[in-house]
């Protein structure tokens, strides 16, 4: 006998969900466009349970994405005493992480290899591809180095004159120095780093990035 497979169109249509949004790379809330439910034994394992397919539109910039919310009636996650909530894993399409991408208005002030790199290490980051992000992040440095004409025989010490031309805090350049063997360690030895590593290192090249937009802004704004 086959499987037993429902699908219900629109069962959340006009509804609300809370996402990352690709554009305002920010948590807004989204109105659900369309829904199709999908419940039932699949014969993929990742698709079992319940599977709510939505096409979602920004309630900001309008921006619409995709959205697969699924859940197990046998996964539930603990929220309070003697209280029980059915996990739900949400995938969006495209991939985003909140609170990162820079604007239209600030990412022109970048040359344009520097924005390039920054998107594709961006991507590397949404995609979950650790190794390309890491390789990403040093290529992001050394693109940085030689726009500002960084001094010194190799990466550690044009990070360090960075710092001296106030492109990088002190603390700074000593995380992008550990960024610098990351991106070694990564096309060598194909080593893949963990999300709060390449987090911390994006924090410190967009710091980075942002002094360099804030330095063309104040000599645009003072000419």
């Amino acid at each position: 006998m086959g499987q037993q497979i429902t699908e219900v169109p629109n069962m959340k249509e006009g509804g609300e969900v809370i996402v990352p949004c690709p554009k305002c790379a920010a948590g807004t809330a989204h109105e659900v466009v369309a829904s199709i439910a999908k419940s039932g034994e699949d014969a993929d394992p990742d698709e079992r349970g319940i599977q709510d397919y939505q096409i979602i539109r920004c309630k900001g910039c309008k921006t619409i994405s995709f959205r697969n919310a699924s859940s197990s009636p046998e996964e539930y996650i603990q929220v309070g005493e003697a209280q029980w909530e059915t996990r739900i894993v949400e995938k969006l399409y495209p991939t985003r992480i909140e609170s990162r991408k820079y604007s239209n208005d600030d990412a022109r002030y970048l040359p344009p290899e520097t924005d390039r790199i920054y998107e594709e290490t961006l991507q590397a980051l949404n995609n979950n591809s650790p190794v390309l992000a890491g390789i990403g992040l040093r290529a992001l440095v050394e693109t940085v180095c030689r726009e500002k004409n960084a001094s010194g025989k190799n990466l550690l010490e044009k990070i360090d004159d960075l710092a001296t031309q106030h492109v990088l805090t002190p603390s700074g350049a000593a995380i992008l120095k550990k960024i610098q063997t990351l991106g070694n360690a990564d096309a060598h030895g194909v080593k893949p780093y963990s999300d709060a590593q390449l987090a911390l290192g994006m924090d410190v090249v967009e710091h980075m990035l942002d002094v360099y937009i804030l330095q063309k802004l104040v000599a645009a704004g003072f000419d």
